[in-house]
Protein backbone atom coordinates (compact mmCIF):
# COMPACT_ATOMS: atom_id res chain seq x y z
CA UNK A 1 0.00 0.00 0.00
CA UNK A 2 1.14 3.54 -0.73
CA UNK A 3 1.14 6.51 1.61
CA UNK A 4 -2.26 7.03 3.31
CA UNK A 5 -4.44 9.79 1.91
CA UNK A 6 -5.01 12.69 4.26
CA UNK A 7 -7.95 15.04 4.74
CA UNK A 8 -8.34 18.21 6.82
CA UNK A 9 -11.60 19.01 8.59
CA UNK A 10 -13.03 22.51 9.02
CA UNK A 11 -15.98 23.21 11.33
CA UNK A 12 -17.70 26.55 10.77
CA UNK A 13 -19.15 28.08 13.92
CA UNK A 14 -21.15 31.11 12.69
CA UNK A 15 -22.19 32.66 16.03
CA UNK A 16 -20.99 36.03 17.36
CA UNK A 17 -21.89 38.31 20.27
CA UNK A 18 -21.79 41.24 17.85
CA UNK A 19 -20.65 41.76 14.28
CA UNK A 20 -17.30 43.54 13.83
CA UNK A 21 -17.46 46.63 11.61
CA UNK A 22 -15.14 45.20 8.93
CA UNK A 23 -16.48 41.64 8.83
CA UNK A 24 -18.32 40.04 5.92
CA UNK A 25 -17.72 36.45 7.03
CA UNK A 26 -20.68 34.11 7.33
CA UNK A 27 -21.39 35.02 10.96
CA UNK A 28 -24.45 36.14 12.90
CA UNK A 29 -25.14 37.97 16.16
CA UNK A 30 -28.27 37.08 18.15
CA UNK A 31 -28.47 33.41 17.14
CA UNK A 32 -26.87 31.87 20.22
CA UNK A 33 -30.15 30.11 21.08
CA UNK A 34 -29.45 27.85 18.09
CA UNK A 35 -26.08 26.58 19.37
CA UNK A 36 -27.27 23.27 20.95
CA UNK A 37 -29.21 22.29 17.80
CA UNK A 38 -26.35 23.42 15.59
CA UNK A 39 -23.84 21.20 17.42
CA UNK A 40 -26.20 18.22 17.04
CA UNK A 41 -26.57 19.02 13.34
CA UNK A 42 -22.79 19.14 12.86
CA UNK A 43 -22.63 15.65 14.32
CA UNK A 44 -25.34 14.52 11.90
CA UNK A 45 -23.40 15.96 8.95
CA UNK A 46 -20.29 14.14 10.17
CA UNK A 47 -22.23 10.87 10.18
CA UNK A 48 -23.37 11.50 6.60
CA UNK A 49 -19.78 11.87 5.41
CA UNK A 50 -18.23 9.11 7.54
CA UNK A 51 -18.48 6.20 5.14
CA UNK A 52 -17.44 8.30 2.14
CA UNK A 53 -14.18 9.56 3.67
CA UNK A 54 -13.14 6.66 5.92
CA UNK A 55 -10.25 5.89 3.55
CA UNK A 56 -8.66 9.23 4.54
CA UNK A 57 -6.62 9.85 7.65
CA UNK A 58 -7.66 13.07 9.38
CA UNK A 59 -4.70 15.45 9.03
CA UNK A 60 -5.93 18.51 10.96
CA UNK A 61 -9.12 19.87 12.54
CA UNK A 62 -9.96 23.57 12.62
CA UNK A 63 -12.86 25.35 14.34
CA UNK A 64 -13.37 28.71 12.61
CA UNK A 65 -16.07 31.35 12.59
CA UNK A 66 -17.71 33.47 13.68
CA UNK A 67 -16.64 32.94 17.24
CA UNK A 68 -16.04 29.25 18.04
CA UNK A 69 -15.14 30.21 21.63
CA UNK A 70 -18.85 30.94 22.21
CA UNK A 71 -19.48 27.19 22.20
CA UNK A 72 -19.35 25.47 25.59
CA UNK A 73 -16.09 23.53 25.99
CA UNK A 74 -18.14 20.36 26.46
CA UNK A 75 -19.62 20.86 22.96
CA UNK A 76 -16.13 21.05 21.45
CA UNK A 77 -15.18 17.89 23.37
CA UNK A 78 -18.35 16.17 22.09
CA UNK A 79 -17.52 17.00 18.47
CA UNK A 80 -13.92 15.82 18.79
CA UNK A 81 -15.11 12.60 20.41
CA UNK A 82 -17.56 12.08 17.51
CA UNK A 83 -14.71 12.69 15.05
CA UNK A 84 -12.57 10.04 16.70
CA UNK A 85 -15.42 7.51 16.50
CA UNK A 86 -16.50 8.27 12.94
CA UNK A 87 -13.22 8.94 11.15
CA UNK A 88 -9.69 7.59 10.86
CA UNK A 89 -8.25 10.05 13.36
CA UNK A 90 -4.72 9.76 14.82
CA UNK A 91 -4.12 10.94 18.38
CA UNK A 92 -1.45 13.57 17.68
CA UNK A 93 -3.04 15.73 14.99
CA UNK A 94 -3.20 19.54 15.10
CA UNK A 95 -6.58 20.77 16.44
CA UNK A 96 -7.07 24.57 16.25
CA UNK A 97 -9.85 26.73 17.66
CA UNK A 98 -10.29 30.43 16.92
CA UNK A 99 -11.08 32.45 20.04
CA UNK A 100 -12.16 36.01 20.68
CA UNK A 101 -10.26 37.34 23.72
CA UNK A 102 -13.51 38.83 25.05
CA UNK A 103 -15.23 35.43 25.29
CA UNK A 104 -12.77 33.24 27.22
CA UNK A 105 -11.89 32.61 30.85
CA UNK A 106 -9.44 30.32 32.63
CA UNK A 107 -11.96 27.53 33.18
CA UNK A 108 -13.03 27.48 29.52
CA UNK A 109 -9.44 27.42 28.22
CA UNK A 110 -8.42 24.65 30.63
CA UNK A 111 -11.41 22.52 29.59
CA UNK A 112 -10.68 23.28 25.94
CA UNK A 113 -7.11 22.02 26.27
CA UNK A 114 -8.34 18.89 28.06
CA UNK A 115 -10.86 18.26 25.25
CA UNK A 116 -8.05 17.79 22.72
CA UNK A 117 -7.69 21.29 21.23
CA UNK A 118 -3.91 21.90 21.12
CA UNK A 119 -3.64 25.10 19.08
CA UNK A 120 -5.38 28.39 19.84
CA UNK A 121 -5.83 31.26 17.39
CA UNK A 122 -6.53 34.52 19.23
CA UNK A 123 -8.27 37.26 17.24
CA UNK A 124 -6.42 40.14 18.89
CA UNK A 125 -6.36 42.47 15.82
CA UNK A 126 -4.80 45.39 17.73
CA UNK A 127 -3.27 46.43 21.06
CA UNK A 128 -4.77 49.92 20.77
CA UNK A 129 -8.15 50.38 22.47
CA UNK A 130 -8.99 53.16 20.01
CA UNK A 131 -8.29 50.87 17.04
CA UNK A 132 -10.28 48.03 18.63
CA UNK A 133 -13.21 50.41 19.05
CA UNK A 134 -12.89 51.52 15.41
CA UNK A 135 -13.01 47.86 14.34
CA UNK A 136 -16.03 47.07 16.52
CA UNK A 137 -14.16 44.47 18.59
CA UNK A 138 -15.71 43.51 21.95
CA UNK A 139 -12.42 43.16 23.85
CA UNK A 140 -9.81 45.61 25.14
CA UNK A 141 -6.05 45.42 24.72
CA UNK A 142 -5.69 44.30 28.35
CA UNK A 143 -8.27 41.55 27.85
CA UNK A 144 -6.24 40.33 24.87
CA UNK A 145 -3.12 40.10 27.04
CA UNK A 146 -5.08 38.35 29.81
CA UNK A 147 -6.52 35.84 27.33
CA UNK A 148 -3.01 35.04 26.11
CA UNK A 149 -1.68 34.52 29.65
CA UNK A 150 -4.68 32.35 30.56
CA UNK A 151 -4.10 30.23 27.46
CA UNK A 152 -0.47 29.66 28.45
CA UNK A 153 -1.64 28.81 31.99
CA UNK A 154 -4.08 26.28 30.51
CA UNK A 155 -1.16 24.55 28.81
CA UNK A 156 -1.38 25.84 25.23
CA UNK A 157 2.08 25.68 23.69
CA UNK A 158 0.95 26.68 20.20
CA UNK A 159 -0.83 30.04 20.08
CA UNK A 160 -1.44 32.13 16.98
CA UNK A 161 -2.17 35.84 17.13
CA UNK A 162 -4.17 37.63 14.44
CA UNK A 163 -3.38 41.32 13.86
CA UNK A 164 -4.78 43.79 11.32
CA UNK A 165 -2.83 46.64 9.74
CA UNK A 166 -3.47 49.49 7.28
CA UNK A 167 -6.46 50.64 9.32
CA UNK A 168 -8.03 54.06 8.67
CA UNK A 169 -6.01 56.75 10.47
CA UNK A 170 -3.31 54.22 11.49
CA UNK A 171 0.26 55.52 11.20
CA UNK A 172 3.30 53.32 10.69
CA UNK A 173 4.32 54.17 14.29
CA UNK A 174 0.95 52.86 15.53
CA UNK A 175 1.53 49.60 13.69
CA UNK A 176 5.06 49.38 15.09
CA UNK A 177 3.62 49.73 18.62
CA UNK A 178 1.17 46.88 17.93
CA UNK A 179 4.01 44.65 16.74
CA UNK A 180 6.15 45.51 19.77
CA UNK A 181 3.30 44.72 22.18
CA UNK A 182 2.53 41.45 20.39
CA UNK A 183 6.16 40.33 20.28
CA UNK A 184 6.48 40.91 24.05
CA UNK A 185 4.02 38.06 24.59
CA UNK A 186 6.09 35.69 22.44
CA UNK A 187 3.26 33.89 20.60
CA UNK A 188 4.24 30.90 18.51
CA UNK A 189 2.66 32.16 15.31
CA UNK A 190 1.46 35.40 13.72
CA UNK A 191 -1.18 35.98 11.04
CA UNK A 192 -1.01 39.59 9.82
CA UNK A 193 -3.61 40.90 7.38
CA UNK A 194 -4.15 44.29 5.75
CA UNK A 195 -7.65 45.57 6.40
CA UNK A 196 -9.92 44.87 3.45
CA UNK A 197 -12.97 47.07 3.04
CA UNK A 198 -15.76 44.64 2.19
CA UNK A 199 -18.83 46.17 0.49
CA UNK A 200 -21.71 47.19 2.77
CA UNK A 201 -19.80 46.68 6.01
CA UNK A 202 -20.01 49.62 8.46
CA UNK A 203 -16.31 50.41 8.01
CA UNK A 204 -16.60 50.45 4.20
CA UNK A 205 -19.68 52.67 4.46
CA UNK A 206 -17.80 55.08 6.74
CA UNK A 207 -14.96 55.34 4.20
CA UNK A 208 -17.41 55.76 1.32
CA UNK A 209 -19.19 58.58 3.16
CA UNK A 210 -15.88 60.37 3.80
CA UNK A 211 -16.03 60.08 7.59
CA UNK A 212 -12.91 57.89 7.50
CA UNK A 213 -9.95 58.15 5.08
CA UNK A 214 -9.43 55.63 2.28
CA UNK A 215 -6.74 52.98 2.79
CA UNK A 216 -3.30 54.01 1.54
CA UNK A 217 -1.63 51.22 -0.45
CA UNK A 218 1.85 52.72 -0.01
CA UNK A 219 1.37 52.94 3.73
CA UNK A 220 0.15 49.33 3.81
CA UNK A 221 3.31 48.26 1.95
CA UNK A 222 5.49 50.13 4.46
CA UNK A 223 3.71 48.36 7.34
CA UNK A 224 4.18 44.97 5.70
CA UNK A 225 7.89 45.60 5.17
CA UNK A 226 8.20 46.71 8.79
CA UNK A 227 6.61 43.42 9.93
CA UNK A 228 9.00 41.45 7.71
CA UNK A 229 11.95 43.14 9.33
CA UNK A 230 10.85 43.04 12.98
CA UNK A 231 9.59 39.45 12.98
CA UNK A 232 12.74 38.22 11.23
CA UNK A 233 14.78 39.86 14.00
CA UNK A 234 12.72 37.95 16.58
CA UNK A 235 13.31 34.56 14.94
CA UNK A 236 9.95 34.12 13.22
CA UNK A 237 10.05 32.37 9.87
CA UNK A 238 7.99 34.05 7.15
CA UNK A 239 6.62 30.88 5.57
CA UNK A 240 3.55 32.32 3.79
CA UNK A 241 2.58 35.78 2.55
CA UNK A 242 0.56 36.63 5.70
CA UNK A 243 1.97 34.13 8.19
CA UNK A 244 5.03 33.86 10.43
CA UNK A 245 5.97 31.05 12.83
CA UNK A 246 8.59 30.01 15.32
CA UNK A 247 10.43 26.84 14.19
CA UNK A 248 8.03 23.90 13.94
CA UNK A 249 4.92 25.99 14.67
CA UNK A 250 3.68 26.53 11.11
CA UNK A 251 -0.11 26.06 10.82
CA UNK A 252 -0.56 22.57 9.37
CA UNK A 253 -4.26 23.15 8.66
CA UNK A 254 -3.63 26.18 6.49
CA UNK A 255 -0.85 24.30 4.70
CA UNK A 256 -3.65 22.03 3.43
CA UNK A 257 -5.19 25.03 1.65
CA UNK A 258 -1.90 26.42 0.34
CA UNK A 259 -0.84 23.04 -1.01
CA UNK A 260 -4.26 22.63 -2.63
CA UNK A 261 -4.94 19.39 -0.76
CA UNK A 262 -8.40 17.99 0.12
CA UNK A 263 -10.48 19.35 2.99
CA UNK A 264 -14.01 18.78 4.23
CA UNK A 265 -16.00 21.72 5.62
CA UNK A 266 -18.92 21.11 7.97
CA UNK A 267 -21.51 23.63 9.09
CA UNK A 268 -23.38 26.59 7.62
CA UNK A 269 -21.45 28.23 4.78
CA UNK A 270 -18.51 25.80 5.09
CA UNK A 271 -16.45 25.15 1.94
CA UNK A 272 -15.09 21.75 0.89
CA UNK A 273 -12.62 20.54 -1.76
CA UNK A 274 -12.60 16.82 -2.35
CA UNK A 275 -12.65 14.27 -5.15
CA UNK A 276 -12.40 16.79 -7.99
CA UNK A 277 -15.26 18.91 -6.66
CA UNK A 278 -15.63 22.06 -4.60
CA UNK A 279 -18.88 22.82 -2.81
CA UNK A 280 -20.32 25.11 -0.15
CA UNK A 281 -23.07 24.49 2.38
CA UNK A 282 -26.07 26.79 2.64
CA UNK A 283 -25.02 29.90 4.57
CA UNK A 284 -28.00 30.38 6.91
CA UNK A 285 -27.47 28.45 10.17
CA UNK A 286 -31.25 28.17 10.59
CA UNK A 287 -31.67 26.72 7.07
CA UNK A 288 -28.69 24.42 7.57
CA UNK A 289 -30.22 22.97 10.76
CA UNK A 290 -33.67 22.73 9.18
CA UNK A 291 -32.52 20.89 6.04
CA UNK A 292 -30.42 18.34 7.90
CA UNK A 293 -33.08 17.83 10.59
CA UNK A 294 -35.59 16.87 7.90
CA UNK A 295 -33.28 14.17 6.53
CA UNK A 296 -34.60 10.71 7.36
CA UNK A 297 -31.89 8.43 6.00
CA UNK A 298 -28.12 8.37 5.81
CA UNK A 299 -26.73 9.18 2.39
CA UNK A 300 -23.60 7.64 0.97
CA UNK A 301 -21.50 7.97 -1.04
CA UNK A 302 -21.03 11.69 -1.66
CA UNK A 303 -23.81 13.16 0.48
CA UNK A 304 -23.03 16.63 -0.89
CA UNK A 305 -24.71 15.90 -4.23
CA UNK A 306 -28.34 16.93 -4.77
CA UNK A 307 -29.06 17.95 -1.21
CA UNK A 308 -30.79 21.06 0.05
CA UNK A 309 -28.09 22.02 2.54
CA UNK A 310 -25.49 22.26 -0.27
CA UNK A 311 -25.63 25.62 -2.03
CA UNK A 312 -23.20 25.21 -4.92
CA UNK A 313 -21.08 22.44 -6.44
CA UNK A 314 -18.23 23.12 -8.85
CA UNK A 315 -16.36 20.53 -10.87
CA UNK A 316 -12.66 21.43 -10.82
CA UNK A 317 -11.19 20.65 -14.21
CA UNK A 318 -7.49 19.91 -14.71
CA UNK A 319 -6.61 23.40 -16.01
CA UNK A 320 -8.15 25.05 -12.96
CA UNK A 321 -6.57 22.58 -10.54
CA UNK A 322 -3.13 23.27 -12.03
CA UNK A 323 -3.62 27.05 -11.89
CA UNK A 324 -4.83 26.93 -8.29
CA UNK A 325 -1.96 24.66 -7.26
CA UNK A 326 0.56 27.16 -8.70
CA UNK A 327 -1.15 30.26 -7.26
CA UNK A 328 -1.56 28.77 -3.78
CA UNK A 329 2.01 27.42 -3.71
CA UNK A 330 3.33 30.84 -4.67
CA UNK A 331 1.86 32.16 -1.42
CA UNK A 332 4.37 29.97 0.40
CA UNK A 333 7.95 31.09 0.96
CA UNK A 334 9.19 27.86 -0.65
CA UNK A 335 7.13 28.61 -3.77
CA UNK A 336 6.33 26.01 -6.43
CA UNK A 337 8.58 22.97 -6.23
CA UNK A 338 9.09 21.94 -9.86
CA UNK A 339 9.71 18.26 -9.04
CA UNK A 340 6.59 18.03 -6.85
CA UNK A 341 4.55 19.74 -9.56
CA UNK A 342 5.71 17.29 -12.23
CA UNK A 343 5.05 14.32 -9.93
CA UNK A 344 1.52 15.52 -9.16
CA UNK A 345 0.41 16.48 -12.66
CA UNK A 346 2.62 14.29 -14.87
CA UNK A 347 3.92 17.30 -16.83
CA UNK A 348 6.64 19.91 -16.39
CA UNK A 349 5.54 23.37 -15.22
CA UNK A 350 7.24 24.96 -18.23
CA UNK A 351 5.22 22.82 -20.64
CA UNK A 352 2.10 24.61 -19.37
CA UNK A 353 3.49 28.06 -18.58
CA UNK A 354 6.04 29.17 -21.14
CA UNK A 355 9.55 30.13 -20.09
CA UNK A 356 8.91 33.55 -21.64
CA UNK A 357 5.91 34.08 -19.37
CA UNK A 358 7.93 33.18 -16.26
CA UNK A 359 10.97 35.19 -17.42
CA UNK A 360 8.83 38.29 -17.84
CA UNK A 361 7.83 38.06 -14.17
CA UNK A 362 11.49 37.52 -13.26
CA UNK A 363 12.48 40.65 -15.22
CA UNK A 364 9.76 42.62 -13.44
CA UNK A 365 11.31 41.55 -10.14
CA UNK A 366 8.15 39.73 -9.03
CA UNK A 367 9.42 36.15 -9.18
CA UNK A 368 12.74 34.45 -8.46
CA UNK A 369 13.52 31.11 -10.07
CA UNK A 370 16.17 28.43 -9.93
CA UNK A 371 16.40 24.86 -11.18
CA UNK A 372 14.24 23.61 -8.29
CA UNK A 373 11.46 26.17 -7.87
CA UNK A 374 9.81 29.47 -8.65
CA UNK A 375 8.78 31.77 -5.82
CA UNK A 376 7.65 35.31 -5.11
CA UNK A 377 10.19 38.02 -4.32
CA UNK A 378 9.42 40.60 -1.63
CA UNK A 379 8.12 42.89 -4.38
CA UNK A 380 6.05 39.97 -5.69
CA UNK A 381 4.47 39.51 -2.26
CA UNK A 382 3.40 43.14 -2.28
CA UNK A 383 1.89 42.71 -5.77
CA UNK A 384 0.69 39.14 -5.40
CA UNK A 385 -2.57 39.53 -7.32
CA UNK A 386 -0.66 40.89 -10.31
CA UNK A 387 1.41 37.71 -10.34
CA UNK A 388 -1.43 35.28 -9.62
CA UNK A 389 -3.57 36.59 -12.48
CA UNK A 390 -0.85 35.51 -14.96
CA UNK A 391 -1.34 31.85 -14.01
CA UNK A 392 -5.12 31.65 -14.36
CA UNK A 393 -6.55 29.59 -17.23
CA UNK A 394 -7.29 31.84 -20.20
CA UNK A 395 -11.03 31.34 -19.77
CA UNK A 396 -10.81 32.76 -16.23
CA UNK A 397 -7.99 35.29 -16.43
Amino acid sequence: MGKSRKLSFYFHIPFCLSKCYYCDFNSYAGLNWLIPQYVDTLEKEMQLHAKDVWEFEVKTIYFGGGTPSLLPAKSIAYMLESCSKLFNMPSNLEVTLEANPGTVDQSFLTQLKESGVNRLSLGVQSFSDNELKLLGRIHSANEAREAFFMARQAGFENINMDLLYALPQQAVSDWRNNLVEAIKLNPDHFSLYPLTLEPSTPLANAVASGSLPKPDADLAADMYLLALDKLAQEGYSHYEISNWALPGKECQHNMTYWKNEPYLGLGAGAHSHLGGYRWVNVSSPVEYVKHLASLKTKLSPRPYFNNRWVDNIENIDRDLEIAEAVILSLRLEEGVNLTDFAHRFGVELYSIYQQQQINELVELGLIAKNQHSIRLTTKGKLLGNEVFSRFLPKSRG
